[in-house]
């Protein structure tokens, strides 16, 4: 186990400047910023820059979705947790198990199969973003993935057409850009890098399905009565306090987004030992 002080410092001034330009932005709150400043220091620092780099494409294109037809989307942000500024438990939700990778990956000589997890669940947190940002602006309305019924735009647990397509797009395009970072890790021959490709897309596609069907029936869904609206915020925007309507209060949109990431990597990790 080795741990290069230089590039420790190194990821922790660029994810500083990454952070802050996002705190500008108002992509980041001020505690999403220090955990963005966490995460990074932690991914650049120990996995190097092919993983820093699958972090960043994940971070820049999330967040400049989340600014597209921002205005149509403004709405969502009354009544689910998964729009406007990340704050730190977001941050960590979405790449905290990436960081655990990195730190995983020092006590293994071999770090392929490693990386091959840290790939699935960037790629799983991608898609999710993807699907969430792009699939609300879907021309019908979506239905819940448990029963294919018609429901709210933004409803925890509904899929699209154009979301499931998000998605891929967004395990698909971590899963070419990790292709292209591989020598940085070593050597592949095409076939290894056609399948870690696979290994993104069915992993990030596996992750963003998982958290979709968590939305739909554990996770904690809460209901204003000043409003009579459901949300996903414990205190409405109108602040008033919520009543749990379905599912379990401990488990929210975070933990949700965190099993995703688990179980993107689990998936690009099986997939990659099993068959290589």
């Amino acid at each position: 186990m080795t741990i290069n002080p230089i590039n420790l410092l190194l990821g922790f001034i660029l994810s500083v400047l990454i952070a802050r330009t996002a705190q500008r932005a108002h992509s980041l709150s001020q505690s999403g910023a220090l955990g963005a400043v966490i995460v990074g220091t932690l991914i650049f620092g120990l996995g190097g820059w092919a993983w820093g780099v699958l972090l960043i494409a994940f971070f820049i294109s999330s967040s400049a979705l989340s600014h597209f037809r921002g205005a149509r989307k403004a709405s969502l942000a009354e009544e689910f947790a998964k729009t406007g500024q990340r704050d730190i438990t977001q941050v960590l939700a979405n790449g905290g198990w990436g960081a655990g990778l990195t730190i995983l990956a020092l006590f293994f000589p071999e770090r392929l199969p490693i990386f091959a997890a840290f790939v699935g669940a960037m790629a799983a947190v991608n898609a999710d973003t993807w699907a969430t940002e792009l699939g609300v602006l879907n021309p019908r309305p979506p239905r819940l993935i448990t029963n294919g019924r018609t429901v709210s735009v933004g409803t925890s647990g509904a899929i699209s057409v154009w979301g499931t397509a998000s998605a891929i797009a967004g395990a698909l395009f971590i899963g070419l850009l990790a292709a292209l970072l591989s020598p940085l890790e070593g050597s592949l021959p095409a076939a290894r890098l056609v399948w870690l490709v696979v290994c993104a897309v069915l992993g990030g596609l596996g992750g963003a399905l998982l958290d979709s069907l968590l939305g739909a029936t554990v996770q904690g869904i809460y209901w204003c009565e000043r409003d009579q609206k459901e949300t996903e915020k414990r205190i409405h925007t109108c602040g008033e306090h919520t009543r749990l309507r379905r599912g379990w209060a401990w488990i929210d949109n975070e933990l949700v987004n965190f099993i995703c990431s688990l179980v993107g990597s689990a998936i690009a990790w099986a997939l990659w030992v099993v068959v290589l």
